[in-house]
């Protein structure tokens, strides 16, 4: 008679941050085999995501078969000075079986200081009993501080309000995100040096490209010269096969270009960074919830794709990245949105508008970003124990 391994159950909250779901544990709760990165660990939270799927739908898993719903965070207590919590993300490929380590989710970023504060990682003395609690986040995929504005009712966290989010069906609390110092620390914030570069993509040509590290490293490009007018829908690009092929391919140069792999062979293996979006001057469209934007209501048009396929908003950690490169004067990104000097930009993307803030300088000759901020909301979706089979890690 066969015998196979029983369900372990595993204490875990399912969460909504901005336009992302993912499934949060504690460090401590994981099983001792996985508290620390490795094989176990990425075993583990591929069974409870439900990958790798050949069929594209985590059916078995808790993952929503986007590159938006196919993601975990692992929470601890931090030891650095004036921080609360370690955030750990991990994007959880949908078909192939790797966890992606190499960046953070901005969106999910708007739930960590609300499962903080839940988790007990925050001090009783810290939380008030009405007002905002000030949740500091040591995002640790990139070493970098985020600083979560929570707002608090009856010494509880309150996740129900009237704050709207393009891309989130239903109203709840906002919750302000500081990305303090947003450029990767290890690197130039544009490390190739240049405002606007001319990529070299075989079997494609010769584009115009702004790279920067601010959020996540992103591959700017302009849609005109792409073919695209900048207000397409994810049925317009992942549709075609075609198109997706392109952009993975203009994705791994410019990775290589970017000097985070050192051959385009390793792009696969690295799905979740950098992304790759192309930008438009404002103009009229019809979001995917058939709300009108009006191109007086934008200063320009950003589509973004995300673990290869086109999003259907805008990843927190890509708007970090747009609103630093408009503040660039000379950037593809400043130029579409009318060039000059500015510390916020609205732009439209395939859900509708987002407004993120920036501020960035000139330093002994280089670019350097000090703050991004913007809005997003979070809510519990279920919490209890997931349960996996107990030899699958």
């Amino acid at each position: 008679m066969l015998k196979f391994a029983p369900q372990v159950k595993i204490p875990a909250t399912y969460m909504r941050g901005g336009t992302s779901k993912g499934v949060f544990f504690r460090l401590q709760d994981l099983p001792e085999v996985a508290q620390v990165p490795g094989e176990a660990r990425d075993n583990l939270l591929l069974r409870v995501i439900g990958s790798p799927d050949p069929y594209g739908k985590q059916t078995d898993g808790m993952g929503g078969a986007t590159s938006s719903t196919s993601k975990t965070v692992i929470l601890s207590a931090c030891d650095k000075l004036d921080h609360d919590v370690n955030y750990l993300f991990g994007q959880v490929s949908i078909d192939k079986p790797f966890v992606d380590w190499s960046g953070n989710c901005g969106n999910l970023t708007a739930a960590v200081g609300a499962f903080a504060i839940n988790s007990g990682f925050v001090e009783p003395s810290r939380i008030p009993q009405n007002g905002v609690c000030t949740v500091r986040i040591w995002q640790a995929n990139i070493g970098q501080t985020i600083v979560a504005h929570v707002p608090i009712i009856n010494g509880e966290v309150q996740e129900t309000g009237d704050f709207e989010l393009d891309g989130v069906t239903f109203p709840a609390a906002e919750v302000e995100i500081e990305f303090m110092d947003p450029a990767d620390g290890e690197g130039a914030m544009l490390p190739t040096g240049n405002l606007v570069d001319d990529l070299e993509v075989p079997g494609v040509g010769v584009l115009k490209a702004t790279m920067i590290n601010a959020g996540i490293p992103t591959i700017f490009l302009n849609a005109e010269e792409m073919g695209y007018t900048g207000t397409e829908l994810q049925e317009a690009i992942n549709s075609d096969g075609k198109a997706l092929a392109m952009f993975e391919t203009i994705r791994a140069y410019g990775a290589v270009k970017m000097g985070l792999i050192s051959s385009v062979e390793e792009a696969a293996a690295r799905q979740h960074t950098p992304k790759i979006a192309f930008v438009a001057k404002p103009q009229e469209y019809i979001a995917s919830s058939g709300k009108r934007v009006a191109a007086s209501d934008i200063d320009l048009l950003v589509r973004a794709l995300s673990m290869g396929k086109l999003h259907h908003a805008m990843m927190g950690t890509a708007a970090v990245a747009i609103g630093t490169a408009a503040s660039i004067p000379g950037t593809l990104v400043n130029i579409a949105a009318g060039g000059g000097e500015r510390n916020s930009v609205c732009f439209g993307h395939p859900s509708g508008t987002l407004r993120v803030g920036a501020h960035a300088e000139k330093v002994d000759g280089r670019w350097t970003a000090t703050k991004a901020i913007m809005s997003r909301s979070a809510r519990i979706l279920m919490e209890g124990w997931v349960r996996v089979p107990g030899d699958c890690f």
